[in-house]
């Protein structure tokens, strides 16, 4: 009798199933729910961009920052019927988010309901991905645009509610799957995903790929960095400072400031945070982060530099946790192509 031994997944099986196929992961954050006539209201109290222009069935990525301007989290706003629907994708407690909400007016039409009915989701995303959604709509796939959302069903329980949306973290096809019945849900995704030659995925190698598509805050969160520093002024309505939490503290951009930089290293060097970044042996940054080792051509660093050491494509160094002066390299993302750039949906 022969007997199969399963051989673990790597961060870079993960990376490459993204980038290749389709990976599924659960979403461990809590969803929120917001109804009531006044929820808009509510919601514009603390989101950096205005409810005003907000469309039925759609969602979009907004942030929230904290009372001194400091980013609190980045959330994912659907429009759902007559509810708004909040889902944070940098990481955040339940007990912090709860936190945060308590703090808000909440006078007036208005209910928020976090983890309501046991709601949860699951993402899968690839050049493969709108394969599997397409199990879970009853017309043609290429029909559900980006940021679109739609009603769905779970095959294996017909009385489930859930939703589709297509969004997604990593610059590939992306989209989530929200329902009621979330374990039902998410082992249809998985099936789906499977069927389609797909794998689940774990959080290195996802976190490898949503840092080269430039959003390295997914996993790594904000490092305590201010907006204009964690290069987020592109998710910022300036146009509404004064009215929203934590807008009276925030600083305008300028080349003058140090900002948050992807550099671009040899493989297989690994540096810790905190390290000084130079240039000519003198300081002009500090590495916040790395991410996970899973594409083979390159590690790709993430460090606060000064002005103007952030443009891209200027030669730097820090010593690598060996004790060695490694090079380092200012590049821009998204650093990879995506396949979903090129890949039709049909």
């Amino acid at each position: 009798m022969t007997t199969t031994v399963a051989v673990p997944r790597t961060a870079q099986d993960d990376y490459t199933t993204v980038r290749t196929a389709i990976g599924v992961y659960r979403i461990s954050s809590p969803l929120v729910r917001v109804s009531g006539g006044d929820r808009y209201t509510l919601l514009d109290q603390f989101l950096a961009k205005s409810s005003e222009y907000v469309e039925p069935d759609s969602v979009r990525e907004a942030l929230a920052l904290n009372a001194d301007g400091t980013p609190f989290a980045i959330v994912l706003h659907f429009e759902i019927g007559d509810d708004s629907w909040l889902l944070p994708r940098t990481p955040i407690t339940t007990e912090a988010l709860r936190s945060y909400l308590d703090e808000l007016d909440t006078t007036g039409d208005v209910t928020v309901e976090i983890d309501p009915e046991g709601w949860g989701a699951t993402a899968f995303e690839g050049p493969r991905a709108w394969a599997a959604a397409a199990k879970f709509v009853e017309f043609d796939v290429s029909g559900l645009t980006l940021h679109g959302v739609t009603e769905s069903s779970v095959p294996s329980d017909p009385t489930a509610l859930a939703h589709l949306a297509r969004v997604g973290t990593t610059g590939e096809y992306g989209y989530l799957l929200i329902s009621n019945a979330p374990e039902a849900a998410h082992e249809a995704a998985v099936a789906a995903v499977l069927a389609e030659g797909g794998a689940e995925v774990g959080p290195e190698g996802l976190a490898r790929v949503q840092a080269e598509a430039g959003m390295a805050v997914y996993a790594a969160g904000f490092a305590g960095l201010p907006v204009h520093e964690a290069d987020l002024a592109w998710m910022i309505d300036w146009n509404r400072i004064g009215e929203f939490t934590g807008s009276d503290d925030l600083v305008k951009p300028t080349t003058e400031l140090a900002r948050l930089t992807a550099l671009a290293a040899p493989a297989g060097t690994a540096f810790a945070a905190g390290t000084e970044v130079t240039a000519g042996g003198q300081g002009v940054g500090t590495v916040l982060w790395q991410a996970p080792s899973a594409n083979p051509d390159e590690e790709l660093v993430f460090a606060l530099l000064n002005a103007p050491f952030w443009v891209p494509g200027l030669e730097l160094a820090a010593q690598n946790e060996d004790g060695a002066e490694s090079p380092l390299r200012t590049v821009t993302l998204p650093r990879v192509i995506a396949r979903s750039l090129t890949t039709r949906i049909s």
